[in-house]
Formats: structure tokens, C-alpha cells, sequence
């Protein structure tokens, strides 16, 4: 039998606001990390999205023994133009009129009708608040895999040269050597090797650009 003395109690007042005190501390000392985490988060998917976009058109210009060509584009509407600084990519055949996009990037996918295109990403696909720079907004891919020169629909043509489209903090927009929000690369090769690589770690390291 319970001794009636000895009789179960709550918690005080001055105990649950110590305890609420403590949590806030802890919670205010996390926020910082947390939100660092989420933005790295966003800016790995942002790049895997790119890599995934120019591996689809490396795939499908071998597949097809075609040119195809990835680009990022303002938009993906029918106002869209061609951007060094957006996510929103668009994969296309290099048709015998155009396969260049622009103006019509809310085309249906067609093999047959220009501006052919294959498919499509938003930036806003679960990587908004995300910023890019890229050194050409087109990269192209031959039969074999490898880069390939193309004419855009304003006259220029796209040069075979290494590409870097960077993923970087969008407080800087440029991507530093340290700091707690990290940046990352995607290079394309002239032979058409596309990796995925962060500018912060040593070119030894395999992860590292």
C-alpha cells in the first residue's frame, strides 16, 4: 500500500519556464546550422539537376546518333531566352530547322515538330532560392558523346571550349573557398565528361574540382 505521504506532483511554473529558457538557447544555437544545412541541401540538388539534364542530353545524342543540345533558359514559358544565371533547363534535338528553344519553352516534347524538344526542369522543382552561373548557357553533344559546335537562333554559335556552371551561395553568388554554405561545380569536358565536384576541396580529393 502507497504511503499517502509521499504523493506524486507535477512540474512547477519556475521549472517548466527553465526548461522552456533552456530549449530556446538551444534552439537559437542550432538555427544557424540548420539553416546552412537547407541551403546546402538546395544547392546539391540544384547541381544534380543540371547533371542530370546534360547527362540526359549526352544519352540521348548517343541513343540517337543525333545532336542534342542543353540549355538554361530564363524561363521555361513561351518568353523564355537563353541565361547564364538560371536553373530552368530545357533538352532538345538539334533539328534540321532549330533545336534551339528559345521563345518556345513551353513547347510539347516532339521528335518531329520544332523546337524538338525532349524535356524540360524548373528551377522551382525543389531548388527555388538558388542562384547559378554558368560560362555558356549551351552545351551540345554529338553521336559520340563528345561536345558540339551549334548555331543558336539569334546567329551566335556555341563554342567547344570546357564549361563550369556553378552552384554557388546566393549570399556571395560566387563561389568562396570556406564558409559554412558550400558551393558546387558541374564541368563538362570537350570529350564529354560531366561531373559534379566542390571547389572547396582539394583537386586530389575525388570530390574535389
Amino acid at each position: 500500500m502507497l504511503n499517502p505521504r509521499h504523493r506524486l506532483r507535477g512540474v512547477t511554473l519556475i521549472e517548466l519556464m527553465v526548461g522552456l529558457v533552456i530549449l530556446g538557447l538551444l534552439f537559437a544555437m542550432g538555427a544557424p546550422a540548420f539553416g546552412s544545412w537547407i541551403q546546402n541541401s538546395r544547392i546539391r540538388t540544384t547541381a544534380e539537376a543540371i547533371q542530370n539534364g546534360l547527362q540526359l542530353a549526352r544519352a540521348e545524342a548517343v541513343r540517337r546518333n543525333n545532336q542534342v543540345r542543353f540549355q538554361l533558359a530564363s524561363s521555361l514559358d513561351n518568353t523564355c531566352s537563353l541565361s547564364t544565371t538560371s536553373s530552368n533547363w530545357v533538352v532538345s534535338i538539334n533539328g534540321a530547322n532549330s533545336g534551339d528553344p528559345t521563345g518556345n519553352c513551353n513547347s510539347a516534347p516532339s521528335d518531329t515538330t520544332a523546337p524538338y524538344i525532349i524535356q524540360t526542369r524548373s528551377s522551382t522543382q525543389g531548388s527555388n532560392n538558388v542562384v547559378v552561373a554558368a560560362s555558356q548557357s549551351t552545351v551540345a553533344f554529338n553521336g559520340l558523346g563528345r561536345q558540339a559546335s551549334v548555331t543558336n537562333l539569334d546567329g551566335t554559335v556555341t563554342s567547344l571550349a570546357n564549361v563550369v556552371i556553378q552552384v554557388p551561395d546566393p549570399a556571395q553568388a560566387a563561389c568562396a573557398p570556406a564558409g559554412s554554405v558550400r558551393c558546387m561545380q558541374v564541368q563538362v569536358s570537350l570529350a564529354g565528361q560531366i561531373r559534379m565536384c566542390d571547389p572547396a576541396l582539394a583537386s586530389t580529393d575525388p570530390q574535389g574540382c
